[in-house]
């Protein structure tokens, strides 16, 4: 069975990305700032809408429910007040780095 590198670097950066930028300015409580940023994996429980469930050619970006263009508004918005700013910020991170997975898949 043959390892795609592709795929294994697209989840490692969902960890690496989040855990970088709570450690950069989040120094004080960067623990806490890195798991409400990898809340943001939740987003993908609407994989299990598609049939198949995980197909790894297929781009997220507009086809999944919660990564079309209204659910990244939302997003952004959630990052403007403080008590939900973490949780907007992963979600961010997590669009941009399947939005980064598609162009790589071009």
């Amino acid at each position: 069975m043959e390892l795609e590198v592709r795929p294994v670097l697209h989840l490692l950066l969902h960890v690496a990305v989040p855990l970088t930028v709570a450690r950069i300015w989040y120094r004080e409580r960067w623990f806490r700032a890195w798991l409400w940023m990898l809340a943001g994996w939740l987003i993908d429980i609407d994989h299990v809408l598609a049939d198949p469930v995980y197909a790894p050619g297929r781009c997220s970006i507009g086809f999944h429910p919660l990564h079309t263009a209204p659910a990244i508004l939302a997003y952004g918005l959630l990052c403007l007040p403080r008590r939900t700013r973490l949780l907007g910020l992963g979600l961010l991170i997590h669009i941009g780095l399947d939005a980064i997975d598609c162009l790589m898949m071009r």
